[in-house]
């Protein structure tokens, strides 16, 4: 799991640009705010059909990546399965680092 990413995911979280939890994630999404939904991989298979489902039809995007645990920590909380980012600039931050996990490229001599 790239750790740029996780860091990045906490400080949305400190500045309250995130929203988690199944209800308050499809709130979000209904409602518009939602700008891209983060989901753990080892999510269960209906929670996973759930939330590409609907953020299918509602046009966000949907990253499944790391786990449970993985996410609640990076975020200062027990696990939690699926998490959504409510700033646009949050949203492609944490996009471009998943992109791009590697800042350092190694240089063959």
């Amino acid at each position: 799991m790239n750790p740029k990413f996780l860091s990045q995911l906490g400080l949305a979280m400190r500045a309250g640009k995130l929203v988690t939890g199944d209800e308050g994630v499809f709130k979000a999404i209904r409602s518009g705010e939602a700008k891209l939904v983060i989901m753990a991989e080892d999510a269960s298979a209906n929670t996973r059909k759930k939330f590409q489902d609907k953020c299918q039809f509602y046009g966000i995007k949907l990253m499944e990546i790391g786990t449970k645990y993985e996410l609640g920590r990076s975020i200062g909380k027990e696990m939690r399965v699926t998490i959504g980012v409510l700033d646009g600039g949050f949203a492609q931050m944490l996009q471009k680092s998943q992109d791009n996990p590697a800042e350092v490229k190694h240089i063959d001599q």
